[in-house]
């Protein structure tokens, strides 16, 4: 593995790390943003994983995992503001 694979790997690494820390926000804090938070991270562990192992996936799935990415994250935000500012 080359060094810029060893780096995403880190970096799949640090988004499994705030997927897990996020799970804990919501169980432990009941906070629903948690698992959209999650799911989030998941899912660009999951979108790096097939770049990293060069996983032959079709373009339009690995777009779509990336687009559920963003709207996970976008709905995670929009409760988050809602909490702050209710």
């Amino acid at each position: 593995m080359d060094i810029s694979g060893a780096i995403q790997l880190i970096a799949s690494a640090a988004e499994a790390f705030v997927a897990l820390t996020a799970v804990m926000i919501a169980i432990q804090k009941k906070k629903v943003y948690g698992w959209f938070i999650a799911i989030t991270f998941t899912l660009f562990v999951l979108f790096n994983c097939t770049r990293i192992f060069s996983l032959h996936v079709p373009e339009e799935l690995d777009a779509l995992v990336f687009l559920a990415a963003g709207a996970s994250m976008l709905w995670a935000m929009v409760l988050i503001r809602k909490d702050l500012y209710p």
